[in-house]
Protein backbone atom coordinates (compact mmCIF):
# COMPACT_ATOMS: atom_id res chain seq x y z
CA UNK A 1 0.00 0.00 0.00
CA UNK A 2 1.45 3.22 -0.92
CA UNK A 3 0.98 6.38 0.69
CA UNK A 4 -1.42 8.81 -1.26
CA UNK A 5 -0.98 12.92 -0.62
CA UNK A 6 -4.51 13.37 -2.28
CA UNK A 7 -6.88 10.91 -2.99
CA UNK A 8 -10.66 10.57 -3.27
CA UNK A 9 -11.69 8.67 0.03
CA UNK A 10 -12.61 4.83 -0.90
CA UNK A 11 -15.79 4.76 1.33
CA UNK A 12 -17.44 8.17 0.84
CA UNK A 13 -15.53 9.09 -1.85
CA UNK A 14 -14.66 12.97 -0.86
CA UNK A 15 -11.70 14.57 -2.02
CA UNK A 16 -8.78 14.79 0.28
CA UNK A 17 -5.19 16.20 1.00
CA UNK A 18 -2.96 15.36 3.37
CA UNK A 19 -0.97 17.46 5.84
CA UNK A 20 2.17 15.19 5.25
CA UNK A 21 3.82 11.55 4.77
CA UNK A 22 2.86 11.03 8.39
CA UNK A 23 -0.82 11.15 8.02
CA UNK A 24 -2.61 8.22 8.08
CA UNK A 25 -4.90 9.23 5.89
CA UNK A 26 -2.53 9.07 3.20
CA UNK A 27 -2.04 5.59 3.99
CA UNK A 28 -5.57 4.28 4.36
CA UNK A 29 -6.90 6.48 1.70
CA UNK A 30 -9.89 7.16 3.90
CA UNK A 31 -10.44 11.23 5.19
CA UNK A 32 -10.56 11.48 8.83
CA UNK A 33 -14.35 11.36 8.72
CA UNK A 34 -14.59 7.97 7.80
CA UNK A 35 -11.43 7.21 9.93
CA UNK A 36 -13.36 8.01 12.90
CA UNK A 37 -15.77 5.79 12.04
CA UNK A 38 -13.41 2.49 11.92
CA UNK A 39 -14.41 1.74 15.32
CA UNK A 40 -18.33 0.25 14.23
CA UNK A 41 -17.24 -0.44 10.28
CA UNK A 42 -15.36 -3.92 9.56
CA UNK A 43 -14.16 -2.33 5.43
CA UNK A 44 -12.94 0.75 7.59
CA UNK A 45 -11.47 -1.12 10.35
CA UNK A 46 -9.92 -3.37 7.79
CA UNK A 47 -8.31 -0.20 6.13
CA UNK A 48 -7.00 0.93 9.12
CA UNK A 49 -4.85 -1.72 10.03
CA UNK A 50 -3.45 -1.99 6.69
CA UNK A 51 -2.87 1.72 6.73
CA UNK A 52 -1.12 1.29 10.15
CA UNK A 53 0.86 -1.50 8.69
CA UNK A 54 2.18 -0.36 5.59
CA UNK A 55 2.94 3.16 7.36
CA UNK A 56 5.29 1.49 9.83
CA UNK A 57 7.04 -0.72 6.97
CA UNK A 58 6.55 1.30 3.23
CA UNK A 59 5.27 -1.68 2.18
CA UNK A 60 2.93 -1.98 -0.99
CA UNK A 61 0.64 -4.61 -0.44
CA UNK A 62 -1.16 -3.65 -3.98
CA UNK A 63 1.46 -5.25 -6.28
CA UNK A 64 0.22 -8.54 -4.53
CA UNK A 65 -1.43 -10.82 -6.98
CA UNK A 66 -4.14 -11.62 -4.25
CA UNK A 67 -5.13 -8.34 -4.49
CA UNK A 68 -6.82 -7.93 -7.88
CA UNK A 69 -10.46 -8.48 -8.78
CA UNK A 70 -11.69 -10.71 -11.71
CA UNK A 71 -11.47 -9.15 -14.29
CA UNK A 72 -14.65 -7.49 -16.18
CA UNK A 73 -15.90 -10.53 -18.03
CA UNK A 74 -18.77 -9.53 -20.54
CA UNK A 75 -21.60 -11.60 -19.72
CA UNK A 76 -23.97 -12.25 -23.24
CA UNK A 77 -27.84 -12.91 -22.14
CA UNK A 78 -28.92 -15.86 -23.87
CA UNK A 79 -32.58 -15.96 -25.60
CA UNK A 80 -34.66 -17.58 -22.68
CA UNK A 81 -33.24 -19.22 -19.37
CA UNK A 82 -32.24 -23.10 -19.54
CA UNK A 83 -35.88 -25.21 -18.87
CA UNK A 84 -37.53 -21.98 -19.44
CA UNK A 85 -41.08 -21.97 -21.14
CA UNK A 86 -43.16 -19.73 -22.62
CA UNK A 87 -44.36 -18.20 -18.93
CA UNK A 88 -40.92 -17.17 -17.84
CA UNK A 89 -39.86 -15.93 -21.24
CA UNK A 90 -43.40 -13.47 -20.69
CA UNK A 91 -42.13 -12.56 -17.36
CA UNK A 92 -38.84 -11.65 -18.31
CA UNK A 93 -40.55 -9.36 -21.46
CA UNK A 94 -42.30 -7.54 -18.92
CA UNK A 95 -38.73 -6.27 -16.98
CA UNK A 96 -36.83 -3.07 -17.99
CA UNK A 97 -35.17 -3.62 -21.06
CA UNK A 98 -31.35 -3.24 -21.37
CA UNK A 99 -31.36 -1.25 -23.98
CA UNK A 100 -33.58 1.12 -22.37
CA UNK A 101 -31.53 0.84 -19.11
CA UNK A 102 -29.93 4.55 -18.24
CA UNK A 103 -26.28 4.61 -17.10
CA UNK A 104 -25.77 3.47 -13.12
CA UNK A 105 -25.66 5.60 -10.66
CA UNK A 106 -22.34 8.02 -9.86
CA UNK A 107 -20.89 8.16 -6.64
CA UNK A 108 -22.29 11.69 -6.69
CA UNK A 109 -25.69 10.96 -6.39
CA UNK A 110 -25.16 8.55 -3.46
CA UNK A 111 -22.40 11.20 -1.55
CA UNK A 112 -24.85 14.59 -2.86
CA UNK A 113 -21.75 16.13 -4.39
CA UNK A 114 -21.51 19.02 -7.34
CA UNK A 115 -25.18 18.66 -8.98
CA UNK A 116 -26.82 16.33 -6.57
CA UNK A 117 -26.76 18.64 -3.31
CA UNK A 118 -29.58 19.72 -2.25
CA UNK A 119 -28.44 21.97 1.02
CA UNK A 120 -26.58 21.30 4.31
CA UNK A 121 -30.10 19.88 6.06
CA UNK A 122 -31.14 17.45 3.19
CA UNK A 123 -27.69 16.57 2.59
CA UNK A 124 -27.00 15.75 6.32
CA UNK A 125 -30.10 13.77 6.66
CA UNK A 126 -29.47 11.79 3.29
CA UNK A 127 -26.05 11.01 4.46
CA UNK A 128 -27.01 10.02 8.10
CA UNK A 129 -29.96 7.80 6.44
CA UNK A 130 -27.33 5.79 3.83
CA UNK A 131 -24.91 5.17 6.54
CA UNK A 132 -28.11 3.50 8.58
CA UNK A 133 -29.22 1.69 5.18
CA UNK A 134 -25.45 0.45 4.93
CA UNK A 135 -25.06 -0.77 8.25
CA UNK A 136 -29.05 -2.64 8.12
CA UNK A 137 -26.91 -4.18 5.05
CA UNK A 138 -23.71 -5.62 6.93
CA UNK A 139 -26.20 -7.08 9.00
CA UNK A 140 -27.83 -9.17 6.92
CA UNK A 141 -27.17 -12.95 6.81
CA UNK A 142 -25.22 -12.34 3.49
CA UNK A 143 -22.95 -15.36 2.71
CA UNK A 144 -22.05 -17.65 0.21
CA UNK A 145 -22.41 -16.89 -3.32
CA UNK A 146 -23.76 -13.27 -3.48
CA UNK A 147 -25.41 -11.95 -6.70
CA UNK A 148 -25.54 -8.01 -6.62
CA UNK A 149 -27.89 -6.79 -9.58
CA UNK A 150 -27.01 -3.42 -10.95
CA UNK A 151 -24.31 -3.05 -9.00
CA UNK A 152 -23.39 0.27 -10.57
CA UNK A 153 -19.88 2.02 -9.53
CA UNK A 154 -19.94 -0.58 -6.47
CA UNK A 155 -20.97 1.59 -3.91
CA UNK A 156 -22.23 -1.60 -1.96
CA UNK A 157 -19.63 -4.03 -3.41
CA UNK A 158 -16.73 -4.54 -0.95
CA UNK A 159 -19.29 -4.59 1.78
CA UNK A 160 -20.69 -7.62 -0.14
CA UNK A 161 -17.19 -9.20 -1.57
CA UNK A 162 -15.98 -9.09 2.04
CA UNK A 163 -18.99 -11.41 2.71
CA UNK A 164 -18.89 -14.09 0.47
CA UNK A 165 -18.07 -14.51 -3.26
CA UNK A 166 -19.82 -11.68 -5.34
CA UNK A 167 -20.93 -11.97 -8.39
CA UNK A 168 -21.63 -8.22 -9.29
CA UNK A 169 -24.14 -7.85 -12.75
CA UNK A 170 -24.63 -4.27 -14.80
CA UNK A 171 -25.08 -3.18 -18.59
CA UNK A 172 -22.61 -0.12 -17.91
CA UNK A 173 -19.47 -1.35 -18.38
CA UNK A 174 -17.86 2.03 -17.53
CA UNK A 175 -19.59 1.91 -13.90
CA UNK A 176 -18.45 -2.06 -13.42
CA UNK A 177 -14.87 -0.58 -14.36
CA UNK A 178 -15.16 1.50 -11.35
CA UNK A 179 -16.33 -0.89 -9.01
CA UNK A 180 -13.05 -3.31 -10.17
CA UNK A 181 -11.23 -0.08 -9.13
CA UNK A 182 -12.93 0.02 -5.81
CA UNK A 183 -12.81 -3.68 -4.95
CA UNK A 184 -8.90 -3.75 -6.02
CA UNK A 185 -8.36 -0.92 -3.73
CA UNK A 186 -10.39 -2.77 -0.72
CA UNK A 187 -7.89 -5.76 -1.60
CA UNK A 188 -11.48 -8.04 -2.35
CA UNK A 189 -12.13 -10.22 -5.41
CA UNK A 190 -15.27 -10.57 -7.32
CA UNK A 191 -17.08 -11.62 -10.56
CA UNK A 192 -18.27 -8.76 -12.50
CA UNK A 193 -20.18 -9.10 -15.75
CA UNK A 194 -21.61 -6.68 -17.70
CA UNK A 195 -25.14 -7.77 -18.88
CA UNK A 196 -28.60 -6.84 -18.17
CA UNK A 197 -29.27 -7.16 -14.40
CA UNK A 198 -32.76 -8.96 -15.52
CA UNK A 199 -31.74 -11.20 -18.56
CA UNK A 200 -30.82 -14.77 -17.84
CA UNK A 201 -26.85 -15.92 -18.16
CA UNK A 202 -24.95 -18.26 -19.77
CA UNK A 203 -23.93 -21.36 -17.39
CA UNK A 204 -20.14 -19.84 -17.24
CA UNK A 205 -21.42 -17.12 -16.09
CA UNK A 206 -24.62 -18.12 -13.69
CA UNK A 207 -24.20 -18.15 -10.43
CA UNK A 208 -28.04 -19.62 -9.48
CA UNK A 209 -28.93 -20.83 -7.57
CA UNK A 210 -27.50 -18.27 -5.52
CA UNK A 211 -27.03 -17.55 -1.52
CA UNK A 212 -27.93 -14.70 -0.80
CA UNK A 213 -29.21 -11.65 -3.55
CA UNK A 214 -28.79 -8.09 -3.18
CA UNK A 215 -30.95 -5.57 -5.37
CA UNK A 216 -30.30 -1.84 -4.42
CA UNK A 217 -32.20 1.07 -6.40
CA UNK A 218 -33.27 -1.69 -8.88
CA UNK A 219 -37.33 -2.35 -7.89
CA UNK A 220 -37.29 1.56 -8.57
CA UNK A 221 -37.00 1.48 -12.23
CA UNK A 222 -39.84 -1.62 -12.51
CA UNK A 223 -43.36 -0.16 -13.35
CA UNK A 224 -46.19 -0.94 -11.22
CA UNK A 225 -47.73 -3.78 -13.50
CA UNK A 226 -43.64 -5.29 -13.40
CA UNK A 227 -43.46 -5.95 -9.92
CA UNK A 228 -44.66 -9.80 -10.39
CA UNK A 229 -42.35 -10.70 -12.75
CA UNK A 230 -39.52 -8.92 -11.46
CA UNK A 231 -40.44 -10.63 -8.25
CA UNK A 232 -40.45 -14.34 -9.58
CA UNK A 233 -37.23 -12.88 -11.67
CA UNK A 234 -35.51 -12.54 -8.17
CA UNK A 235 -36.82 -16.05 -6.80
CA UNK A 236 -35.60 -17.57 -9.52
CA UNK A 237 -31.86 -17.07 -9.06
CA UNK A 238 -31.77 -18.32 -5.38
CA UNK A 239 -32.08 -21.67 -3.52
CA UNK A 240 -34.22 -22.00 -1.02
CA UNK A 241 -33.39 -20.67 2.26
CA UNK A 242 -31.15 -18.15 0.64
CA UNK A 243 -31.51 -14.35 2.04
CA UNK A 244 -32.72 -11.34 -0.25
CA UNK A 245 -31.73 -7.65 0.67
CA UNK A 246 -33.88 -5.03 -1.15
CA UNK A 247 -32.84 -0.95 -0.96
CA UNK A 248 -34.99 1.36 -2.94
CA UNK A 249 -36.59 4.93 -2.44
CA UNK A 250 -38.94 6.24 -0.93
CA UNK A 251 -41.29 9.37 -2.70
CA UNK A 252 -39.16 12.18 -1.79
CA UNK A 253 -39.33 14.41 -5.72
CA UNK A 254 -36.88 16.91 -3.96
CA UNK A 255 -34.08 14.89 -3.79
CA UNK A 256 -34.27 11.18 -4.00
CA UNK A 257 -34.46 10.63 -7.58
CA UNK A 258 -31.36 9.33 -9.67
CA UNK A 259 -30.47 11.20 -12.22
CA UNK A 260 -31.96 10.42 -15.73
CA UNK A 261 -34.36 7.93 -14.38
CA UNK A 262 -37.66 7.34 -14.47
CA UNK A 263 -38.27 6.04 -10.92
CA UNK A 264 -41.28 4.27 -9.55
CA UNK A 265 -41.82 4.97 -5.73
CA UNK A 266 -43.50 1.60 -5.17
CA UNK A 267 -45.69 1.31 -1.48
CA UNK A 268 -43.54 -0.99 0.61
CA UNK A 269 -46.67 -2.85 0.93
CA UNK A 270 -47.45 -3.52 -2.93
CA UNK A 271 -43.32 -4.49 -3.22
CA UNK A 272 -44.06 -7.02 0.02
CA UNK A 273 -47.20 -8.61 -1.68
CA UNK A 274 -45.05 -9.45 -4.45
CA UNK A 275 -42.80 -10.86 -2.86
CA UNK A 276 -44.62 -13.07 -0.94
CA UNK A 277 -46.25 -14.26 -4.57
CA UNK A 278 -43.24 -15.13 -5.85
CA UNK A 279 -42.75 -17.53 -3.28
CA UNK A 280 -40.37 -15.29 -0.91
CA UNK A 281 -41.15 -15.73 3.30
CA UNK A 282 -40.46 -13.81 5.93
CA UNK A 283 -40.45 -10.24 3.91
CA UNK A 284 -39.78 -7.70 6.33
CA UNK A 285 -40.11 -3.72 5.19
CA UNK A 286 -38.79 -1.01 6.96
CA UNK A 287 -38.11 2.22 6.42
CA UNK A 288 -35.19 4.79 7.44
CA UNK A 289 -37.75 7.44 7.40
CA UNK A 290 -37.56 9.97 5.06
CA UNK A 291 -35.52 8.69 2.13
CA UNK A 292 -34.97 5.00 2.03
CA UNK A 293 -37.21 1.87 2.02
CA UNK A 294 -35.31 -1.82 2.82
CA UNK A 295 -37.04 -5.15 2.67
CA UNK A 296 -35.18 -8.19 4.31
CA UNK A 297 -36.35 -11.72 2.74
CA UNK A 298 -36.27 -15.39 2.91
CA UNK A 299 -36.09 -17.68 -0.59
CA UNK A 300 -39.49 -19.68 0.59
Amino acid sequence: MTFRPTFSCLWCGRSWSTRGPDDLEGWARLCSECLGKAGTNPFLRSRLREGLRARAVGGDPAADPSAAAVPLAAARPVATPPGSGPATAARTAALPSAAAAPPALPDDWFLRRGPFERGAIHDTAWAAELDAVTRWLDGRPLTGRIIELAAGTGFFSPLLAERGELYAFDRDEAALALARERLVAHRLRAHLHVADPWAPLPPAADPTPADALVAAFLVGRVRGAGLDPAAVSLRERLRTGAALAMIDLRPDPAGGPPPEVPWTWHDPSAVEAALLRAGFREVEPSVTGRFFLTIGAVAG
